[in-house]
């Protein structure tokens, strides 16, 4: 017990955001496969950071490309709040190590697993707002958000459009999307989408909507073909 009030005091600090209630921080680290409850708290903060998020990249988006047209900035803001962005920020915070989770998760390497980091990482965000009201939430994410904005200041390109086109040049057939599994609760699903081109391996992407599993599909079949 011990150990977790100090991680979780550690954990506060990296967070920028002292906790009045420090439940809710243990609650948003504690995975489902660890929960006793029957229905799981993490769960529900995981769907209260997903809208934080969102909105608050948007407001950062609009403060700082003020001349971008609507596409350039949606471009932008579906590369920031996918899956693989939250991961990536999980990890630079270290997140991964303050996860609780069931030894079967432990054994499967779930704490370097791109989707219980992002899941974990959106909860850790609907805590802060949960806390702290939106200014503790906007606190971490400006900070930490801003670096990913740093990497790259040219709108990313879409990848299906990306695919579409090289298809065409390439004189192929427009690439096929297909949902092979759709998981997850139901205000939180989860969707895996095939995409196939005519004479290359099938590509899988995971995410939380039909498009977001889609794109994450496109991009890996890109990277094959590029290769």
């Amino acid at each position: 017990m011990k150990s977790n009030s100090i991680n979780l005091s550690v954990l506060s600090n990296i967070l920028y955001h002292k906790f009045k209630n420090i439940e809710v921080l243990r609650q948003a680290i504690t995975h489902a496969s660890a929960s006793s409850r029957t229905w799981n708290a993490y769960e529900r903060l995981e769907f209260l950071g997903d809208r934080v998020l969102a909105l608050i990249v948007a407001e950062q988006l609009l403060e700082r490309f003020p001349r971008e047209r609507e596409g350039a900035i949606a471009k932008r803001h579906v590369n920031l709040v996918r899956c693989e962005a939250l991961a990536k920020v999980a990890r630079t915070i270290h997140l991964g190590k303050f996860l609780i989770l069931s030894k079967g998760e432990e054994n499967a390497g779930s704490r370097n697993s791109n989707t219980i980091l992002s899941d974990a990482m959106e909860a850790v965000i609907g805590a802060l707002h949960f806390d702290g009201g939106i200014e503790a939430a906007r606190r971490f994410v400006r900070v930490e958000w801003n670096k990913l904005l740093e990497v790259d200041l040219i709108p990313p390109q879409d990848p299906k459009t990306t695919l579409q086109e090289w298809a065409q040049s390439h004189k192929l057939a427009l690439p096929h999307y297909t949902i092979t599994d759709q998981s997850g609760p139901a205000h939180s699903p989860q969707f895996t989408v095939q995409v196939i081109v005519d004479g290359y391996e099938p590509s899988i992407g995971v995410g939380r909507s039909k498009r977001s599993a889609e794109q994450s599909a496109a991009a890996k079949l890109i990277k094959l073909v590029s290769e």
